[in-house]
């Protein structure tokens, strides 16, 4: 059943949860699929410009693992607003009307204009024509990406105290071809999915070599760590030596929608019934393992 928290995520849990212990021990978030847009976002670029930064129709294409017992934690803020999947210090200077009052970092993603709050889009677009204050940039944080964090970890302390192990899937798509300033390989075309685990520091390898394979078995072309390999989510929570596993998963989307219209085409069912039957396959592999 679905748990509606105003602005910040929205949780799909399995039936029973969390009154029962939980059924799986896998859990699923989807920090770029949000679409309401707080009526405090002023940027200079219009509408449809923003929601090409949305992971959209991510968190619906994984929807089904909810009914086999792993529970879905999606933001409902927009990634363009503040990026969940970015850590506080990842905040661009050049976006502040001041300094701001504790360390930040030189992160590749901030260099990119792609920090905890985005200065511009993939082409180059800049998002806002002024500053932002240091107040504003904080009712974001405390109002949208501290309650996400903070929702996705307690579901995996949840799950981790139940079996002794959790197994996160940080879920994302990615366009056919990297914008000019999405990555640091401009242009690229993508392979069909991106697994990141940040070259084995937030998972078991086993993890994310199981969907490799699995996937490729279904006629999917698959890369590891390359263009993408995890940021904040996953190396916030990933600590395989704690049998906590993080895997960030990143799906190309012209294999479900129009890249123009971001309307889902033919191909959208049958993904989201092969990431069904990857979620199953999944949580069958993961139980023997679990206490």
């Amino acid at each position: 059943m679905p748990i509606l928290q105003p602005l910040s995520y929205r949780l799909d849990l399995p039936s029973g949860y969390p009154v029962s212990a939980p059924s799986a021990p896998l859990v699923l978030d989807s920090p770029h699929s949000g679409t309401t847009y707080p009526p405090d976002f002023a940027p200079s670029v219009g509408f449809g410009a923003l929601r090409t930064a949305e992971d959209t129709w991510v968190d619906d294409l994984w929807s089904d693992a909810v009914e086999l017992g792993a529970p879905l934690l999606a933001a409902t803020f927009p990634r363009s607003y503040i990026d969940p999947n970015r850590a506080v210090a990842d905040l661009d200077p050049l976006l502040l009307d001041e300094p701001w009052p504790g360390t930040l970092s030189d992160s590749p993603k901030v260099k990119l204009g792609k920090g905890l709050i985005w200065r511009m889009l993939d082409d180059g677009t800049p998002l806002y024509d002024r500053k932002l204050g240091i107040n504003e940039v904080r009712h974001r944080i405390e109002s949208c990406w501290q309650p996400y964090h903070d929702r996705l970890a307690e579901l995996l302390d949840r799950a981790h105290a139940q079996f002794g192990r959790v197994w996160h899937i940080n879920c994302h798509s990615m366009p056919s071809v990297a914008g000019a300033y999405a990555t640091d390989k401009p242009g690229l075309v993508h392979p069909d999915f991106v697994l990141g685990d940040r070259d084995g520091s937030t998972s078991d390898p086993a993890f994310g070599a199981f969907v490799a394979k699995w996937l490729r078995a279904r006629g999917y072309d698959v890369a590891v760590n390359d263009p993408y390999k995890g940021v904040e989510l996953v190396r916030a929570f990933g600590r395989p030596a704690d049998g906590r596993h993080s895997l960030q998963i990143e799906i190309n989307r012209k294999l479900y929608m129009d890249e123009v219209s971001l309307r889902p085409h033919a191909g959208y069912g049958k993904l989201k019934a092969d990431l069904r039957d990857l979620s199953a396959a999944l949580i069958d592999w993961m139980r023997p393992q679990a206490r």
